[in-house]
């Protein structure tokens, strides 16, 4: 195992970081002289990357890059993004209220695909999106309406104009679904993360809620 040299690996200032250079799984371990509630040393994550990989030193510009202002070809503080199978790119653009997509090659205009009708709750309407997800098995998009306090979902398919509100109430900021399509929602006021049955409002709770912090059983403004 060798230390990590990158922002301590993630593992934050009261544990120390070491990563395996063959696998690069990453190992957080509990420095001296800090108490946890759990312990650190069982905290290991594998990153999916081998370790020889050589990253392109120029990227490309596949959606925005015209100024911010709400065309098409614009974008005003893009937030989370989501690729599907076919390398179409959903982007939450947070600035402008709404989703748009870009398809594959096409760098010129990317389409709204939810929102776009001015900052409100309206089920037409998106305040402050930060994030957003596709679920292929109803092919619809889900989305962390943060400034609604909901996540919503829009159908997309051709002619959808509204969406409709899986879960309300809720300070969301990410978005993730498994692979059984639980869908897990970063509250970010709380310093959460919830697990939601698709249909249930309630949720279970799955990481922090200890209050906001740093030791392992917090988070803070995920």
């Amino acid at each position: 195992m060798q230390s990590c040299t990158i922002k301590n690996g993630g593992c934050g200032p009261r544990a120390a970081c070491s990563h395996h250079a063959k696998t690069n799984a990453v190992r957080c371990t509990k420095k001296a002289g800090h108490t946890n509630t759990r312990p650190a040393s069982g905290d290991i994550r594998t990153v999916n990357i081998c370790a020889n990989a050589e990253w392109s030193q120029n990227g490309g510009t596949i959606a925005g890059g015209n100024g911010r202002w709400s065309g098409t070809n614009q974008l005003v503080y893009s937030h989370g993004l989501f690729v599907d199978d076919n390398q179409t790119v959903v982007i939450a653009d947070y600035g402008n209220c709404r989703i748009v997509q870009w398809k594959n090659g096409d760098t010129t205009n990317g389409q709204v695909v939810a929102g776009g009708n001015g900052q409100g709750n309206g089920l037409n309407q998106l305040s402050v999106s930060t994030d957003v997800l596709i679920d292929k098995e109803t092919d619809s998009l889900i989305i962390c309406d943060a400034g609604n306090g909901r996540v919503v979902r829009w159908s997309r398919r051709s002619g959808t104009t509204q969406g409709e509100v899986l879960i309300d109430t809720i300070g969301c900021f990410g978005l993730a679904m498994d692979e059984q399509r639980y869908l897990y929602v970063s509250v970010y006021g709380k310093h959460e993360v919830r697990r939601y049955k698709l249909g249930d409002n309630i949720g279970t709770l799955v990481a922090g809620g200890s209050g906001q912090g740093a030791e392992l059983n917090q988070l803070n403004g995920p």
